[in-house]
């Protein structure tokens, strides 16, 4: 192909615009949008049972209704501050246990040892086991509307409330064990072992409260039966309220309980890693069997017979493949001369059929014949030269009628 061909080929600077203006459009837009989200919700975020959030999962109307009381809500995020405002005159609030890594574990044992009440909302096994060694985590159960089956003043006063979730087993006689299902409590109060003793509002001396489900203190149960005068009555009993919320920042910030990164993948991911191997492998099998015979596809530009055969040729000289070459040159004229005799196209091929149907046309020696149609590879290109020659007077000396348009030169036949 000439450059100047080559050159028209090549895509203006329009014909890029129109290509890319699509994909850039696309791009713009994204950009955009995603500013805009990123503007929207650049305001202050909140999550689960924050006393800050006003959302129907967040906390702020109790800590409301506790700042109208007197009683003044601080909110912490790691538990170095939990355990630092944690005094005898403090109620320290635990949103999430089961988030919190040993280190954070430790710390808040020492701030539960402080004397001051500590409310666990819905302890798991390991959070319940670490944390309060007279009770156990059993079977969670449907949070529902339940009588407190006890005599637990802040439980009676309360009446029915909105309480389940997890249930604890326990092995202290002096617990109080409210809000039965299936026999097991969804709320326990599990007095300090100290000897100074308490009333059983756990007003003179430490305690720890636990709360199978945190439906209650959600604003948009709040206001549902008992729920507002339980939650109030178990956050309110000492004069400052300390509310602890995990977050990830906190869990970061203890170097020492960093876990290594097959632990911080979720379970299972085993076997989900098993299974897309197994994938992977019937993938490659798939595409690397051959689903059919070859399909001829169309070139998208027309390149003339002429510069195709040059091509070719090139590649043959630069992989020095006489062989190859020769044997493309005698196998189109097999079938060439072949198809003038009226052979078909296997006896095309076959050398005792070839040879005597020719030597019946032309006299010859068939040996001869043999050698040019079936001989061995040219050891260089002058020889190669010479082959295509003798096939070409070859053919047409077979030919009935003498062709009138100029044949191929030997270099564009090879």
């Amino acid at each position: 192909m000439s450059p100047e061909s080559a050159a028209s080929l090549s895509p203006t600077a329009a014909q890029i615009w129109r290509r890319a203006r699509g994909l850039l459009f696309a791009a713009a837009v994204l950009t955009v949008s995603g500013v805009a989200i990123a503007a929207i919700r650049s305001g202050p975020e909140y999550g689960l049972l924050d006393p800050r959030s006003p959302d129907k999962h967040g906390s702020k109307a109790v800590a409301e209704l506790l700042r109208k009381r007197g009683i003044p809500t601080d909110v912490v995020t790691t538990s170095a501050e939990a355990e630092r405002a944690a005094d005898s005159k403090t109620t320290l609030l635990v949103t999430d246990p089961d988030a919190l890594s040993r280190r954070q574990t430790s710390e808040l044992r020492t701030a539960i040892q402080r004397g001051g009440r500590t409310v666990l909302v819905a302890p798991g096994p390991t959070a319940t086991r670490a944390l309060t060694p007279g009770a156990r985590a059993a079977t969670p159960t449907p949070v529902e509307l339940t009588p407190p089956d006890c005599d637990f003043p802040p439980a009676l006063r309360a009446g029915d409330a909105e309480v389940g979730g997890v249930r604890y087993r326990v092995t202290s006689d002096q617990a109080d064990t409210c809000y039965l299902h299936r026999s097991l409590p969804s709320l326990v109060r599990l007095p300090a072992d100290d000897k100074g003793g308490s009333d059983r509002t756990g007003a003179n001396a430490g305690d720890t409260v636990l709360v199978g489900a945190p439906d209650p203190l959600y604003n948009q149960r709040l206001a549902h039966r008992g729920n507002a005068s339980l939650m109030l009555q178990l956050l309110g009993s000492r004069p400052h309220l300390v509310w602890y919320v995990p977050s990830s920042s906190g869990s970061a910030a203890d170097s020492d309980d960093e876990r290594g990164l097959l632990e911080l993948l979720p379970g299972g991911w085993s076997w989900a890693a098993i299974q897309l191997f197994i994938a992977a492998v019937l993938a490659a099998f798939w595409r690397s069997r051959r689903l059919g015979p070859l399909v001829q596809e169309q070139l998208p530009v027309s390149v003339r017979a002429s510069e195709a055969t040059e091509g070719r040729a090139r590649l043959y000289q630069r992989a020095d493949a006489r062989d190859s070459a020769a044997e493309a040159l005698r196998s189109a004229t097999r079938r060439h001369i072949a198809n003038l005799l009226g052979l078909s196209a296997a006896e095309a091929h076959s050398p005792l059929v070839l040879t005597s149907a020719i030597a019946s046309r032309s006299p010859g020696d068939s040996a001869d014949l043999n050698y040019l149609l079936f001989g061995a590879a040219p050891v260089n290109d002058a020889e190669l030269v010479r082959l295509a020659d003798e096939l070409d007077a070859l053919e047409r000396l077979l030919s009935p009628v003498a062709p009138t348009t100029s044949r191929p030169t030997d270099k564009e036949r090879t």
